[in-house]
């Protein structure tokens, strides 16, 4: 049974602190461990079978091939294809492959691009792998996935039909890094049909997990050209894709480009023709044929106009997919532009150490963090809220900017293909300096007041949002939100600042507007009447067990309260074990007695904070509540506590906040016994990470 998802979050956030999932220590992606794996195929004498992905039809996935193509399909080891196979043979190159039947050109496209990047493509592709000494049949390979890097293991039963691969295949029939690279790749996405369709920029950032850009060339920016130099000349990727058509169909126009199709930029120049300056664009299609016939295409007279050293250096004439264009023809004839960096560099051309790099992991939940964009005046504040102070040189100079943004929503399902990317956007506040003294999420009456000083033109269904902007030295408050509210998911905030900034998320600790708070007075003889009741219900030994306090509670303390049947028998339970400070596993007067005031007061609270007056908390309301209680709630611990008390429609009844709010009382004294050192030997950063543990212990 795999741990609780409270346990594992907490695992997990142990094993990023202790730095897995960076790349030198990569998160095993299914559990499953190469080195072990492959030892273990060592020692028994045996060829790998991935069971996990394993050489079937449910690894091709549904609809790709026609069930008569599919019954053809054999699963073959790259030594029964060819007698002497390699994983690279002759270096690493764009003109390696072409593409299969698989509608992958946005991967094939981004991995064109990999190839100019040694480095990075070591990264991805573990070069140590041949068909000779211990071959056993498993290969892996790593790509970073939302926010952390994961190692793929698979084995090498790659898809034939009549002893040919139909996928990726290499143009040496000898090489087979390419098909188990995409093999790998469709065991991330679920399959793969999951692959069939895409943009570069998602492979793009499974390859480097670093900086990413995206630039519509319909409004180009004016150091468009300034910016390709300079990614040309980092340690960048750089892909784009076409106009759609009518349809989602390739289809090949009369100028030679394809519809909706992705391809490589392989490089940029500027060359001197007639006496005049041009900036040239090198492209490169995935399909490894079919390239663009009109100015500066291979066989254009535009060549003879340049210098015989320019032409000899660029000009090569084959039909390889390969071919030049003019910066405007690009601008014209391209939708957008993707740049993929491992480090801002390319941004403005500083060194990466002027740039600091923030990243978080955040979840939008229905009824409690998912309040929708500003339009939403009354939830909108509920969203996840993140504070950046900016401190360091400012520069006033046109057009100049410091901090690049970047939203990515996590899937929440296997199969790429059933992902549906809701829309979504970041808007940015500044704070004043006394709104900067405040601790914990900002009320809906900041937001009412303060107009964003930056944000995403619009909210996009895509897999990532950015913006890249200018903030002058202060603090600012950065809320990521879905468009519609009430809507799930989990996201990656990522800000890259050119200046000094400090980043963190701002949910832990509340100061919300006042509300209403309870009044703590005592008052004697009040409990000595509670007490004389007591003694009427008690047994001999004047106690109560947990049926004769459920009978208490039901139909005497609370009748007439209660709507949905009253405490049950585990609840009670589980209010004498809270209580019960003498260990007997009974009830005496007094605990009775502080249990009853605990109880009368949550109910006042309950009743002053449910203003829909429907006998039920919203989680908006219990938000509230929590407040009132002078109960100090993050935005992971809110939600938790939704979806282990809330009923199905989102809503709490009386009897779940009275038992989530004592069980709440008695975590919190031993958080704060935790936090004065009185308890067991914690890491620092764990402490925070105790409060939802024990809160998941007290729920059993």
């Amino acid at each position: 049974m795999p741990p609780p998802g409270v346990c594992l979050n907490i695992m997990e956030a142990r094993s990023k602190q202790d730095g897995y999932g960076k790349f030198t220590s990569p998160d095993r992606f299914f559990g499953q461990d190469f080195q072990q794996l492959k030892q273990y195929c060592l020692i028994k004498g045996v060829r790998y079978i991935d069971d996990m992905f394993p050489p079937d039809r449910s690894s091709i996935g549904q609809g790709l091939l026609s069930p008569s193509d599919l019954s053809r399909v054999v699963w073959l080891r790259p030594a029964k294809i060819v007698a002497n196979p390699s994983f690279v043979l002759d270096g690493i190159s764009r003109f390696d492959f072409g593409q299969g039947i698989l509608g992958d050109c946005w991967f094939l496209a981004s991995l064109g691009a990999l190839t100019f990047q040694n480095h990075i493509f070591g990264q991805v592709v573990p070069l140590e792998q041949t068909f000779d000494q211990s071959y056993c049949g498993i290969f892996h390979f790593r790509f970073w996935r939302f926010g952390r890097w994961v190692d793929v293991v698979i084995d090498d039963k790659l898809p034939t039909i009549n002893g040919r691969l139909i996928f990726v295949h290499s143009k040496n029939q000898n090489e087979f890094w390419p098909a188990l690279l995409e093999k790998a790749y469709a065991k991330v996405c679920g399959s793969y049909t999951d692959m069939n369709a895409g943009t570069p920029a998602e492979a793009l950032m499974d390859f480097t997990g670093g900086v990413h850009m995206c630039i519509l060339l319909s409004e180009p920016p004016p150091n468009l050209w300034e910016l390709m130099c300079r990614a040309g000349q980092s340690k960048t990727l750089m892909s784009c894709g076409t106009h759609k058509g009518a349809t989602s169909a390739n289809t090949v126009l009369p100028n030679g480009l394809v519809q909706s199709h992705a391809y490589t930029v392989t490089g940029v120049k500027q060359m001197v023709s007639r006496g005049q300056p041009v900036n040239l664009v090198r492209l490169w299609n995935p399909w490894g044929r079919g390239e663009w016939n009109g100015d500066w295409s291979d066989r254009s007279p535009l060549w003879q106009t340049v210098s015989p050293q320019d032409r000899e250096m660029c000009l090569s004439v084959a039909d390889d997919g390969e071919f030049w264009m003019t910066l405007q023809d690009f601008c014209k004839f391209f939708m957008d532009l993707d740049i993929c960096g491992l480090s801002p560099d390319f941004l403005d051309g500083s060194s990466s150490g002027l740039w600091n790099t923030s990243i978080y992991e955040g979840r939008w939940v229905a009824g409690t963090t998912a309040g929708g964009c500003i339009n939403n005046r009354d939830s909108f504040w509920t969203n996840p809220q993140f504070r950046v102070k900016v401190s360091g040189e400012y520069s006033e100079k046109e057009g100049e900017k410091n901090i690049l943004v970047s939203l990515i929503q996590k899937p929440d399902k296997r199969n790429r293909r059933l992902v549906q990317n809701l829309h979504i956007g970041f808007t940015i506040f500044e704070m004043s300096e006394e709104q900067a003294t405040q601790r914990g999420k900002f009320p809906a009456s900041f937001f009412n007041t303060h107009a964003p000083v930056g944000q995403t033109k619009t909210y996009f269904n895509a897999r990532e949002v950015m913006e890249f902007m200018m903030l002058k030295p202060g603090e600012y408050l950065i809320v990521p939100s879905t468009f519609n509210r009430n809507e799930s998911a989990s996201f990656v905030l990522t800000i890259h600042s050119k200046i000094e900034t400090q980043c963190y998320e701002n949910s832990n600790d509340h100061k919300h507007e006042p509300a209403e708070k309870r009044k703590k007075v005592r008052n004697a003889q009040e409990d000595e009447n509670k007490k004389d009741f007591f003694r009427q219900y008690s047994d001999k030994y004047e106690e109560v067990d947990a049926e004769q306090l459920q009978r208490l509670l039901n139909e005497n303390i609370l009748k007439g309260d209660l709507k949905s049947g009253g405490f049950s028998i585990d609840a009670c339970r589980s209010m004498v074990a809270l209580m019960d400070t003498s260990i007997t596993g009974k009830l005496n007067g007094g605990e009775f007695v502080r249990l009853w005031n605990k109880v009368v007061a949550y109910k006042d609270i309950f009743y002053l904070m449910d203003v829909s007056r429907t006998g039920t908390l919203s989680l908006t309301e219990l938000r509230n509540a929590f407040i009132a209680a002078e109960f100090r709630i993050s935005d992971d611990m809110l939600n938790l506590m939704a979806l282990r008390y809330g009923a199905s429609s989102g809503h709490m009844t009386l009897e779940s906040f009275i038992s989530l709010i004592l069980r709440l009382d008695c975590m919190n004294k031993i958080f704060r016994e935790l936090s004065d050192g009185k308890g067991m030997n914690l890491r620092e950063s764990e402490l925070s990470s105790i409060l939802p543990l024990s809160f998941a212990l007290l729920c059993f």
